[in-house]
């Protein structure tokens, strides 16, 4: 049995096109309900403020008012000595920073991986839709 690529690039065309137009209308859908909570929130929390309340049980469900923090860095330099003075790096996330690691081994060639840091590789395809008017073979 003979592989067509034309009528496999097509029928993957095909299939990407369609998960992208179910994905907008989920987006859309869900943005949707996400603004209609976010009212309903915004209405609960006004609730609990006025009576200074930290929780309000009702017979569908219990309303929890709780305090969100978000921590964000907006002096790198300085954030980076305070964690080497104070040896304090588990104020940092684990994760491998893709692409410095990526430019640090093309940077130093033939040295290896750092200690401790692995690499899995693996082949994939991409998939472009032809340009109007380019006509290639089979």
């Amino acid at each position: 049995m003979e592989i067509n690529t034309e009528d496999l690039v097509s029928a993957y065309l095909n299939i990407r096109n369609e998960r992208e137009a179910i994905l907008r209308e989920y987006e859309r859908a869900d943005n949707e309900l996400k603004a209609e909570m976010s009212k309903l929130e915004a209405a609960l929390l006004d609730v609990c403020n006025s009576v200074n309340a930290d929780s309000i049980k009702t017979t569908h469900g219990t309303v929890m008012r709780k305090l969100n923090q978000k921590f964000f860095c907006s002096d790198w330099d300085n954030f980076y000595k305070f964690i080497l003075d104070n040896q304090a790096v588990q104020l940092l996330e684990r994760r491998v920073h893709q692409g410095n690691i990526k430019q640090f081994m093309e940077d130093t060639q033939g040295d290896g991986l750092p200690p401790g840091v692995n690499v899995l590789r693996e082949y994939g395809v991409s998939v472009r839709k032809a340009s109007a008017g380019i006509v290639t073979g089979k």
